[in-house]
């Protein structure tokens, strides 16, 4: 198996470290193998692939979306590095608010599954970078959602306060006022 898959401390949201083949010419490795990723437990098809740029201190962050267009994501870097959190919104679930998070980047080709029902952000820590995510629903407006991302109800501990926000983040609510993901959206 070309992947080692490690649940991480909230239920469902899986590190995925890629099996990486170097030599003089550079290297080469696969990002996602549906057979293997099935057999991690992560059944999604993806309904839309996206690429950002970012220069360093950009926070994207913290975005959901309502059932029934609930996204899982598959995120990786594929150039700079980011600090990436999930933070569970499923309604009812014994973690809700809680947060995990992992450091993303072109050198160690790490991937993280965010399931659907949880929130996303990430924070650009290298000068800047190129982040990849796979969707399992596509982007749908109406159903956009999100909160603060220095909520202190949340307490996302940020490897960085000094943070560049887009006007729409800089308006998000509290986590207080957030609306959790209907566990349909949740599945």
């Amino acid at each position: 198996m070309p992947f080692n898959f490690t649940p991480l401390a909230l239920p469902d949201v899986i590190l995925i470290e890629p099996r990486v083949f170097r030599d003089p010419r550079g290297f080469f490795l696969e990002t996602y193998q549906e057979a293997d990723f099935r057999a991690a437990g992560i059944t999604r098809s993806f309904a839309q692939h996206n690429h950002s740029f970012s220069t360093k201190g950009v926070l994207r962050g913290m975005h959901y979306q309502q059932a029934p267009y609930a996204q899982g994501k598959l995120v990786q870097v594929a150039l700079g590095t980011v600090w990436d959190v999930a933070v569970d919104m499923r309604e009812g679930s014994s973690t809700y608010g809680k947060w995990v998070a992992a450091e993303l980047s072109g050198e160690n080709h790490h991937a993280l599954w965010i399931p659907p029902g949880f929130a996303h952000g990430f924070v650009v820590l290298s000068d800047s970078v190129h982040f990849l995510y796979k969707c399992t629903a596509p982007y749908t407006p109406a159903a956009e959602r999100g909160f603060r991302w220095d909520d202190p109800d949340v307490a996302i501990d940020w490897p960085t306060r000094e943070v560049t926000l887009s006007q729409r983040d800089q308006a998000l609510p509290a986590f207080a006022s957030a609306e959790p993901i209907k566990a349909a959206g949740a599945e």
